[in-house]
């Protein structure tokens, strides 16, 4: 199986689909296209490494492995144990399966869940003690996802493990942090393509400006981290090896990524993240009100904030002023260039006086609903 060719599934925001797939597309992925909840291309091994080591829109990539038709357990049961988990799996490793029935015979999950984990043990895998819950099973145990749909089984495969927000470099996390992931789409709905300076008054963990300075930089978002498909059957060390080499970070010549933020502890963290990133050169953070927030010297570009929001950090009513002070500051020092701000209120946007306008839908985040707002370059 290892040059077998799968169909591929890219985990994005519900209502970011197309930006994914806008990015896979950039890549040199086939014919990705974009469905709820995600993106589907269709590639070998290879394909699934270079999409969690390159994408950095992708929250997760799973891979999906074949399935049969079932219509009650006991078939459900044979046939598990017939499937080729070793083309897949290596025996020993720990594995957690998911269960999903719809519209089947088979309708009792759990039951389906049970089958299939025996024939999983039965091949010599390790099945992850917990609940269903990833965070309350083996945090390393491959997750394996079985769908159940009008009576046939479908298998698909986690090649993640953790979330591909996870970069491998943020060790400091702010109050209310943006993931790298959705920092990457919107900032590609904002135009960003790495041809430009990015700014961040309101920096925090330093998100968007690493984010920005890495795709600047077009270093890859998976390669200081490790993935769950580096433990699969199909992995050849030496052809990863070779894939993560293949190209190094260049600092682009001219370009600025910078951040503020009142506090001194997250510019200190956020420092030590761009560090980490290896972006120290590139990405740069200092102490700053809003009201003293001026860009750095060269070629105007995107300012980019993820402002606190009432349903996020504090009192919504205290946040007005604030949001009109960061207006009055954007349009004083900031002329020429573009904005994009996200927030859960859209009167928050509205406080701050700038011509933003919502960006496409809103975004699950955090148990929030999230918009993009941009503005183009302020007068």
């Amino acid at each position: 199986m290892t040059d077998s060719i799968f169909e591929i599934f890219l985990q994005a925001p519900p209502g970011l689909e197309r930006l994914l797939a806008d990015e896979a597309r950039e890549k040199g992925f086939a014919d990705p296209a974009p469905v709820p909840g995600g993106v589907t291309t269709r590639g070998g091994w290879e394909e699934v490494w270079r999409a969690n080591l390159e994408l950095r829109g992708a929250g997760r990539v799973l891979v999906r492995l074949g399935g049969f038709m079932a219509f009650h357990l006991a078939q459900l049961d044979k046939r598990a144990r017939k499937f080729p988990w070793s083309d897949v799996l290596r025996p020993g490793e720990t594995v957690r399966v998911d269960v999903v029935c719809r519209r089947s015979k088979i309708y009792h999950a759990g039951a389906a869940k049970q089958r299939i984990e025996t024939a999983l043990e039965a091949f010599g895998a390790v099945i992850a003690q917990g609940g269903d819950e990833a965070d309350k099973a083996d945090a390393t145990a491959i997750a394996i996802k079985a769908r159940i749909e009008d009576n046939e089984v479908i298998f698909s495969l986690d090649s993640s493990g953790a979330p591909l927000h996870r970069r491998g470099t943020k060790q400091f996390v702010g109050k209310a942090p943006m993931r790298e992931t959705l920092a990457a789409l919107f900032l590609r709905a904002c135009g960003y393509e790495g041809r430009e300076p990015v700014y961040d008054p309101m920096c925090g963990s330093g998100t968007f400006v690493i984010e920005a300075a890495a795709i600047a930089a077009q270093a890859r978002s998976g390669a200081r981290r490790d993935f769950a498909f580096e433990r699969l059957a199909s992995f050849d060390p030496a052809r990863w090896q070779r894939m993560r080499d293949a190209t190094t970070p260049a600092i682009p010549e001219g370009l600025r990524f910078a951040g503020s933020d009142r506090d001194a502890g997250a510019v200190a963290g956020a420092a030590a993240n761009a560090a980490r990133a290896g972006l120290e050169d590139l990405a740069t953070f200092h102490h700053a009100a809003v009201s003293d927030a001026a860009p750095p010297e060269g070629p105007k570009g995107l300012v980019m904030i993820n402002p606190p929001y009432g349903g996020r950090i504090g009192n919504k009513k205290l946040l007005y002023g604030l949001h009109a002070a960061l207006g009055e500051t954007l349009r004083r020092n900031f002329k020429g260039w573009r904005v994009g701000l996200v927030t859960s209120e859209p009167g928050l946007a509205r406080a701050t006086g700038l011509p933003l306008k919502p960006w496409g839908p809103s975004v699950p985040h955090g148990g929030l609903k999230i918009t993009l707002f941009t503005a183009p370059p302020l007068d």
